[in-house]
């Protein structure tokens, strides 16, 4: 079953835009009275059967909606450190949304190499991972923000920063997070953070916790971090 992607359905007949009805009607040449289903972002999955194969502006009628798609009770907000190689933060982006995540804010720290992020691209990976492990819930990307300022926000949740420092105590997810709570959890570029910055998020009722004894690189213990939400709620 095809998924595509149908921002703020409000009728019975959809009209995909032009990158999805070409993808649609000329890569995958589905024709009139095929059956799809949409996704809009918003917790909803239509499932609807073409009535119009236009290759520009492709026409579906909707024939039912799912509301509230497995919808989770609670909100994972993962803030991390974009990366030097761009590919491998966009590696993260596209496994986090499979997992499941609500928010991503990219978070510039001391020792971040390569502050900016590609927004448009990143957005279209978001989309892309949502069809293909059928999420009818966008996750929202925040614009970058300075550590400093990050953890001043009003953050809903248990918050957590994950680090890689000797020193000090350091505890496991799972002795933080309790099941079916809201989430935030910062990740560290690649130097890890500073001790300043830990000093500064403890203060700001930030736990510190680890991934365990191996040393990770940012996208893959952004992915962990993921992962223990996700594993701890099932």
């Amino acid at each position: 079953m095809q998924i595509f992607y149908a921002p703020g359905i409000t009728e019975r007949i959809c009209v995909l835009d032009k990158n999805d009805s070409r993808h649609c009607i000329r890569v995958l040449r589905m024709s009139k009275g095929d059956v799809v289903k949409l996704i809009d972002g918003q917790g909803n999955l239509y499932e609807g059967t073409i009535i119009d194969p236009d290759p520009v502006k492709c026409r579906i009628d909707i024939t039912g909606v799912l509301s509230s798609f497995e919808k989770r009770d609670y909100r994972l907000h993962i803030a991390i450190s974009p990366l030097k190689n761009p590919e491998r933060f966009e590696w993260f982006i596209e496994k986090s949304v499979e997992i499941g995540v609500d928010e991503i804010t990219p978070v510039i720290c001391i020792n971040t190499e390569k502050p900016g992020i590609k927004t448009d691209r990143i957005n279209n990976l978001i989309i892309s991972a949502m069809k293909q492990s059928v999420k009818a819930y966008r996750p929202l990307l925040n614009n970058p923000l300075s550590f400093a300022d990050f953890i001043k926000l009003d953050l809903k949740g248990i918050r957590m920063i994950a680090h890689c420092k000797q020193k000090g105590e350091r505890f496991k997810i799972e002795e933080v997070y309790k099941k079916g709570h809201d989430a935030v959890i910062l990740v560290g570029p690649e130097g890890d953070f500073s001790e300043e910055e830990i000093a500064l998020a403890k203060k700001n009722d930030f736990k510190p916790v680890h991934l365990g004894r191996s040393r990770l690189r940012t996208e893959t213990a952004g992915v962990a971090a993921c992962h223990s939400v996700y594993f701890l709620n099932q």
